[in-house]
C-alpha cells in the first residue's frame, strides 16, 4: 500500500476488505434445555487451572509482596530489588558510602525513589558522615586526632560499604547505634 499523499488511485480500490460475516444457523441455547455434560462439574479441580506463574511476567522468586494483595489495590508484582537508576541494588548501596560521604548519601536521596534499601543506606550515610564532619571540625586543632579520625573514617566507609554489598541479596540493613534506628525512622516514615 502507498501512504504517500499524493496518489496516482484511489487508496480505497487497492484496500483489504474484511472477511464477510458468517451465518451460522445455530441460535442462543433454550433456557428450559439441559446444559450440555463438560466432562467435570467441580469448576475449582486444580488440574483444570494453569500454575500461577503462568501469570506472571516475571521470575517468582524476584517478586516478593506482603499482606493481602486485594486489599493494597492490586501491589502483587513489586519487585523489591527495582531501582530508580540503571544500577543493581548492591551497587546502588555501595555508593552511598564510597561516592564522597555524606555527598554520595545526598545524592542518592535525591534520585532514588523505588528502593527501600538504597534510601536506608543513603540516610545512614548522610547521617554518620555529616556527624563525622563536624567531630573532624572539632578536632581540626590536632593533627594526630585528625589522622585518628581519617583512618576510622576509612575503616567505617570499608565496614559500611561491604556491609551493604554483601547483605543486599536478602535486604538486611546493617543499624550503626543511634544513625541506624534514626535512617530506619526516616525511611519508614517516607
Amino acid at each position: 500500500m502507498d501512504f504517500a499523499p499524493y496518489q496516482d488511485t484511489d487508496p480505497q480500490s487497492t484496500r483489504a476488505l474484511s472477511p464477510p460475516p458468517q451465518r451460522s444457523t445455530s441460535r442462543s441455547p433454550n433456557p428450559k434445555s439441559p446444559l450440555p455434560n463438560r466432562g467435570t462439574t467441580d469448576p475449582f479441580l486444580a488440574s483444570s487451572l494453569p500454575a500461577p506463574s503462568h501469570f506472571s511476567h516475571e521470575p517468582r522468586e524476584e517478586s516478593i509482596s506482603f499482606g493481602n494483595t486485594a486489599l493494597e489495590g492490586g501491589r502483587s508484582n513489586i519487585n523489591l530489588f527495582d531501582t530508580s537508576l540503571p544500577l543493581r541494588l548492591d551497587h546502588e548501596a555501595m555508593i552511598a558510602y564510597l561516592l564522597l560521604p555524606p555527598a554520595g548519601g545526598v545524592f542518592l536521596l535525591l534520585v532514588e525513589h523505588k528502593s527501600d534499601y538504597v534510601r536506608f543506606h543513603a540516610w545512614q550515610s548522610s547521617l554518620v558522615f555529616t556527624a563525622m564532619f563536624i567531630i573532624h571540625l572539632i578536632f581540626s586543632w590536632s593533627s594526630v586526632l585528625s589522622w585518628i579520625l581519617f583512618v576510622f573514617d576509612l575503616g567505617l566507609i570499608a565496614f559500611l560499604t561491604f556491609h551493604a554489598y554483601q547483605d543486599a541479596n536478602n535486604l538486611d540493613r546493617i543499624e550503626l547505634p543511634f544513625f541506624g534506628g534514626l535512617a530506619s525512622s526516616f525511611v519508614d516514615a517516607e
